[in-house]
């Protein structure tokens, strides 16, 4: 068994990919930004069908179900803000 120190050199070479991390992606901040953007992107669509049924193009289902994905996104965004804030409220009450 051979224990020099190019040995060991190698074979910390061969092993350092397996702990590179992932990259993040695009945004800075991974998928937590990915998330954004898919709120951002149902708030725009469940606002173009919204327009499109006043204007009365729109079908009344597609509306409901727009609507519908509209307000699951803001409820859900609303439950991440506050347990956001519950936390930080959490924190500011911790001893020093």
């Amino acid at each position: 068994m051979d224990i020099s120190t190019s040995f060991a050199a190698r074979a910390y070479d061969s092993a350092r990919p397996a702990t590179r991390p992932e990259p993040l992606g695009d945004s800075p901040t991974g998928s937590l930004g990915a998330t954004a953007q898919d709120f951002a992107d149902t708030l725009r669509a469940g606002e173009a069908t919204a327009l499109e049924g006043l204007a009365g193009r729109a079908d009344p289902h597609a509306l409901v179900q727009a609507l519908a994905e509209t307000e699951l996104a803001v409820e859900a965004a609303v439950t991440v803000r506050d347990r956001i804030v519950e936390a930080y409220q959490e924190i500011l009450r911790m001893p020093v």
